[in-house]
């Protein structure tokens, strides 16, 4: 499935995608057994997915047998109906650094023997189509498309054999870095840590809809040149080593939220470093999680 938190007429719910452009209301098809809201909805873990599923399914049999469903699909070309966060206010939001060897390499950085675990602001998180701030305090605003995932059941010392029962799905993200800022500290938590600087989506797709999750492309674009060219086969840490590492600390809960590194082609690496300004756009694409876009503009 492909998770969404949509926006219509006003009112903020939880979907899924019937198709490209076509969103069923999950607590509405659902004859309200589901929450309204992305992160309640993952607290209800298997019963909740298997509703969803279910809802899904009655929603597209209902829509080819030419039944009315006012209230219950929406279609993204009507206006006021768009697309928000999958996960609008995560709990956690959580980032590797450095989890690709030729991005290390091209920084002159070490490679990690361990995760780099550093932390965004929950304020940061913003959607596909929303606009991402050029910062007043800085013209270093870099580029790192990376795959996502949200986490899906609440769990403490997750052993990585048993990590992807723990993640409810995969989605873009961007791992937007004010570079100067972030190397004001060794922490690097100004610098990535900015409002809307962690777009996210379009959706979440469940883990059961990707087949390989380790053979992903990762396509980074900026003005439709294609500025990063990677995989996810050549993550340094994979998802089962991040989430036994972080979970060694602390309890993943449902909905925290994790960006799983950036691979070569950031604006930093360049030589001489080149990074974005207003009137950019920026377009994340990883094999099937759709199209993650967002243009620059000043901070107002």
């Amino acid at each position: 499935m492909k998770l969404v938190t949509y926006t219509s007429a006003g009112n903020t719910r939880l979907g899924a995608m019937l198709d490209e452009k076509t969103i069923v209301d999950l607590n509405r098809a659902s004859g309200g057994k589901l929450p309204v809201d992305m992160i309640g909805f993952l607290n209800g873990g298997d019963e909740a997915m298997s509703a969803a599923k279910t809802a899904v399914d009655a929603a597209r049999a209902a829509g080819a047998a030419g039944a009315s469903a006012t209230g219950v699909i929406f279609s993204l070309d009507v206006p006021g109906t768009r697309l928000e966060s999958p996960v609008p206010r995560p709990g956690k939001v959580l980032a590797i650094g450095l989890n690709y060897r030729d991005h290390a390499e091209e920084t002159g950085a070490e490679i990690p023997k361990r995760p780099i675990v550093f932390a965004k602001m929950p304020t940061c998180i913003t959607s596909t189509g929303a606009p991402v701030h050029l910062p007043k305090v800085s013209s270093q605003l870099d580029w790192e498309g990376e795959l996502c995932f949200v986490v899906g059941k609440r769990g403490r010392h997750i052993a990585a054999a048993d990590a992807m029962s723990y993640v409810a799905g995969f989605c873009n993200g961007n791992d937007l870095s004010v570079r100067d800022w972030q190397f004001h500290a060794a922490t690097w938590t100004m610098g990535k840590g900015f409002d809307t600087h962690g777009p996210i989506g379009p959706w979440l797709v469940t883990t059961d809809d990707i087949r390989d999750v380790n053979n992903l492309d990762v396509k980074t674009y900026l003005n439709d040149e294609l500025v990063q060219n990677s995989n996810t086969k050549h993550l340094i840490f994979g998802i089962g080593a991040i989430i036994e590492y972080m979970s060694a600390a602390f309890t993943l809960e449902p909905g925290d939220l994790v960006f799983t590194g950036t691979p070569a082609g950031v604006g930093l690496g360049r030589k001489p470093p080149s990074y974005m300004k207003a009137g950019d756009v920026v377009r994340v694409e990883i094999s099937g999680l759709g199209v993650l876009e967002n243009h620059v503009i000043d901070e107002p």
